[in-house]
């Protein structure tokens, strides 16, 4: 019987954590515009030293955790001038929580003439809600994940949340 208990919750577990994922790919698919060529996670993954990562979330934001080797550029504060150090053609993947920031962004510099930008798919919270790790400031693995506050926070499934 207790077998069978088990079985269930992990079944309904299951189900759970896959409307949550599909809940987030149409909330996704909603606010980002694709205006930038997009780049998912699991493509990403193993070819981050491929890319130049440009954080382009709040220094709030990377300083409780970001991808590893990431550069913030920052949104509010961003510059085209920040990454005039980057060659034009340099292959670059921007990112933020979920996209929307790191899309503007990265509209940003193919208008300014680099012609290799991707946007991350759902950014920093799809890269730790697929088991990917972040680090902090120190360079060192954290747990933690800035959620940007606590309504977008419910689409940050894995890792600590931080407001």
């Amino acid at each position: 019987m207790k077998k069978i208990i088990l079985i269930v919750l992990a079944l309904i577990s299951s189900l759970i954590s896959t409307a949550q994922s599909k809940s987030f790919d149409l909330l996704l698919k909603k606010m980002i515009k694709q205006t930038v060529p997009i780049i998912k996670v699991d493509e990403l993954k193993n070819r981050t030293k491929d890319y130049v990562l440009l954080d382009t979330r709040e220094y709030e934001e990377f300083k409780v955790s970001h991808i590893k080797n990431a550069r913030y550029v920052g949104f509010n504060d961003f510059k085209i001038e920040s990454v005039k150090d980057i060659p034009k053609n340099t292959p670059i993947v921007v990112y933020c929580s979920i996209g929307v920031r790191s899309e503007q962004i990265g509209e940003k510099l193919l208008a300014a003439g680099y012609t290799n930008v991707k946007n991350c798919y759902g950014s920093i919270f799809e890269w730790v809600n697929e088991g990917n790790q972040v680090v902090d400031m120190d360079n060192k693995v954290t747990p933690k994940v800035h959620a940007y506050n606590k309504k977008w926070g419910v689409w940050v499934k894995k890792g600590e949340k931080v407001y």
